[in-house]
């Protein structure tokens, strides 16, 4: 099957390519974001025409939105004007999303019928992008993954280990709890769906996948921290993490994630096993 990916040079998108390019089962047309970056529905169309692929996998609002980026109005008429072209030709449409749909009220984790409730501004426009994919392109399949966290890139782990570098401290949200998920491991997904819809299956629709394990903010920086000290002079004592307020309600914006298990066969596994690799390599391209 041949490819295009939008958004390459996210974090997902690298691990996404190295994963594709591994196996060796697909074809792959890269473009970046700044690529990816059309002034009109016509420069949109012509890259997805010149691409001649059999299907679009769009990368581009999730890392955005994963890495505390700005979503524009563009942003999302690029996902409409993309849906609108793979719609007129015939092309599937991948599209990525975020837990951040949700607020995180629910008093379960969210199934793919709840409706997005979130109250802050990206989860609004995460929903109008979806709606808008929806509306526009018939084959497409939307995926809603926990927040993505790599060595590279604007995420969670780089944020996190920034600002302790740079002599900060870091406070957490204690209060929301969610299910990150490693760029390997969101690869390894997203991988596995485009196999199985290379050879036919056609099994449009939205899907969750997150992380087997749930974590605050604070949680996943006291496991962070831990593996950071093996490679810098900070300890633990010398990091002072700050828990927000407890007077806020607990939130939970964790997936279900039976529906992918169902359709695809993929089972979740945890976000721990993943960030010792992650660290290391983070501390080996800062060197």
């Amino acid at each position: 099957m041949r490819i295009l990916l939008l958004g390459t040079d996210t974090p997902l998108g690298q691990a996404l390519t190295r994963c594709v390019i591994g196996l060796g089962r697909h074809e792959l047309v890269p473009m970046s974001r700044s690529a990816c970056r059309w002034k009109s529905e016509r420069q949109a169309k012509k890259s997805v025409r010149r691409a001649a692929c059999d299907i679009v996998v769009d990368l581009r609002i999730e890392a955005a939105a994963d890495g505390s980026e700005p979503i524009h109005e563009l942003d999302l008429k690029r996902c409409h004007w993309v849906s609108k072209a793979c719609q007129r030709s015939g092309i599937a449409y991948l599209y990525v999303s975020s837990s951040r749909i949700f607020s995180g009220k629910l008093d379960r984790p969210y199934d793919e019928q709840a409706p997005p409730d979130s109250d802050e501004t990206v989860g609004g426009l995460l929903a109008t992008a979806e709606e808008a994919v929806r509306a526009s392109c018939e084959r497409h399949l939307i995926l809603r993954l926990g927040l993505v966290f790599s060595e590279t890139g604007p995420n969670l782990i780089t944020e996190m280990l920034g600002q302790i570098m740079s002599g900060g401290s870091l406070v957490l949200d204690n209060n929301l709890r969610g299910c990150p998920v490693a760029a390997d491991d969101g690869a390894r997904v997203v991988s596995a769906v485009l196999d199985q819809l290379g050879t036919g299956l056609e099994a449009w629709g939205t899907y969750h996948y997150c992380s087997a394990d749930t974590a605050t903010y604070y949680e996943f920086a006291e496991a962070l921290l831990a593996s950071a000290s093996q490679f810098t002079e900070f300890g633990s004592s010398a990091v002072e993490l700050k828990e927000q307020s407890r007077g806020h309600p607990p939130l939970n914006r964790s997936l279900d994630c039976s529906k992918i298990r169902n359709t695809f066969a993929i089972k979740q596994i945890p976000w721990r096993s993943a960030i010792a690799d992650i660290v290391k390599q983070y501390f080996k391209e800062l060197k």
